[in-house]
């Protein structure tokens, strides 16, 4: 019997067993450093002259592993291959899939603190950040498991006199997973079982600066009795080899996480027809967001400033559910400023390893760059009310910033920078207050800090975004309790860790038997 579905608890980091327990496998991490990792296609090990090196963010000299890279030849192998494997892999039954996410999860969870250590090296994520990271990769494999299960005898469908009716679904293919560095368990693991437990095969192409983490969890796939062929891992370049997989006539469906840019010119070239394919490509599509905590005139003050550092600055504000934008009524606007600036100067920035820090580093000098330069956007367009420095000497480190008195109309309020700042702008009363949260051409998440009920309901009406969260901050979403996916250029409003996610990894067929 599966036991009902109940998420990963965190872990406690103020306990002392928990902290020598993580300082432990942060030591046996930095013992395997360094190693070289294969493609994997078939269950086959492939080793490549070309290598993607992953670095750790903090520490730029520090090598955290040497990835062989696909060109184009080992990605048309792996793509045979995969289709090949989608023959035998579709007719397995639906319950010996789902049983090989319960092992993976299984393993994962004892080794729960070994994936967040690596997280904490390869993604530069603070030890907290880390460990919802790894929960959440658990929560998929094991919820996605159990509605595998729902979903395998279909819907019922009306049958009359003479007849029998039946609806039931089926894979598509081959999948291509492309998922983002910011989430690289999480995210990487939740898009790529939920493909294999509906019966596709993939092609797992992870983000170039975090790869190792991927690589472990193919192992892990391996050890729960996964067939070889099912899932091949094939990192490389995206002009390279994700363009190509994209673009071929074999590739039934793309799951990708990532930017805005990147997700368009994904779904412009999903949709053309190329020569020897027979179906539509489906793209799955997880694009970012420009999101807003809107604080009321009839809220709790505090909660609304410790909301809005929570969600501007965790994990370095390179979340696509992180609060960019902070909309405050105005009777309480200087209040809250004033409690956000406080709050911001409180935070440190460092290294991660030490569990001492709030924020560890950005991703790596493009991200660092980029945040960079609008940082100094934001000061021709706004106040500089706190942090507004970086230091990319030894590893990304950037200073939590806020911008106060911003324009609704200013870049920084427009724009997804993926970094630590946010940017506050007032509104005379609740109506504005919505109607600049709108405007964006994002739609992901958003938080209302209110006490005023008609607001609540209005907000639930009218704030148009995916996630909607009342009296917190607007992060955070657990697989099967909030599903996550937004509207507009956030994506295809594909809600991970939802009851209909898996769909979009099915297709539907209707039998009819005359009897």
């Amino acid at each position: 019997m599966v036991l009902p579905y109940k998420h990963e608890p965190f872990t406690d980091f103020s306990e002392d067993t928990n902290k020598k327990a993580f300082e432990k496998s942060l030591k046996l991490v930095n013992s395997y450093l360094g190693q070289d990792y294969p493609l994997v296609i078939g269950g086959e090990y492939i080793t490549t002259d070309d290598k993607i090196v992953s670095v750790n963010p903090s520490n730029k000299e520090e090598v955290i592993g040497r990835v062989s890279k696909a060109s184009r030849e080992l990605a048309e192998k792996a793509m045979q291959t995969a289709d090949e494997t989608f023959k035998t892999w579709r007719k397995v039954k639906p319950e010996v899939r789902a049983d090989i996410l319960f092992r993976a999860a299984a393993i994962i969870r004892r080794r729960k603190h070994e994936f967040s250590a690596l997280l904490v090296k390869e993604a530069g994520k603070p030890w907290n950040e880390a460990d919802a990271d790894t929960a959440e990769a658990i929560d998929f494999l094991e919820y996605y498991a159990r509605q595998m299960l729902k979903l395998k005898d279909g819907m019922p469908v009306e049958s009359r006199a003479g007849e029998y009716n039946r609806y039931s679904y089926i894979p598509l293919g081959v999948g291509v997973i492309i998922s983002p560095w910011n989430f690289p368990f999480a995210i990487m693991a939740g898009t790529t079982v939920a493909a294999i437990v509906t019966g596709n095969t993939v092609l797992l192409k992870p983000a170039s600066t975090t790869p190792v983490v991927a690589a472990k969890f193919v192992e892990v796939m391996e050890e729960a009795g996964l067939p070889k062929g099912v899932l091949n891992y094939v990192p490389g370049s995206g002009s390279e080899v994700g363009d190509y997989l994209v673009d071929h006539p074999r590739t039934r469906f793309i799951s990708f996480t990532g930017s805005r840019e990147v997700g368009t010119r994904i779904y412009e070239r999903a949709s053309k027809v190329n020569e020897g394919q027979i179906w539509l490509k489906r793209v799955i599509a997880e694009m970012g967001g420009k999101d807003t905590i809107v604080v009321d005139n009839e809220g709790d003050l505090e909660l609304a400033a410790q909301s809005i550092v929570a969600s501007a600055f965790g994990f370095s504000g390179q979340k696509c559910s992180a609060c960019s934008r902070a909309v405050i009524h105005e009777d309480v606007y200087d209040s809250v400023v004033e409690r956000v600036v406080e709050l911001t100067k409180e935070l440190s920035v460092n290294d991660p390893s030490d569990n001492k820090h709030f924020m560890g580093p950005v991703i790596d000098q493009g991200a660092f760059d980029k945040i960079m330069s609008y940082i100094e956007i934001g000061k021709g367009e706004g106040t500089l009310a706190a942090g507004g420095e970086g230091d990319s000497s030894k590893g990304f480190f950037i200073q939590p910033t806020v911008f106060t008195d911003v324009d609704r109309s200013a870049r920084i309020m427009k724009e997804e920078i993926f970094g630590p700042v946010v940017a506050i702008t007032k509104a005379k009363n609740f109506d504005e207050a919505i109607e600049i949260a709108n405007d964006t051409e994002y739609g992901l998440t958003g938080a209302v800090i209110t006490n005023n009920r008609e607001h609540i309901e209005q907000a639930r009406e009218d704030f148009h975004v995916g996630n909607l969260y009342f009296n917190r901050g607007c992060t955070g979403a657990i697989v099967g309790y909030q599903p996550f996916g937004g509207f507009n250029m956030s994506g295809t409003d594909s809600k991970a860790g939802g009851p209909d996610y898996l769909l979009l990894h099915l297709q539907a067929k209707t039998t009819s038997e005359t009897l």
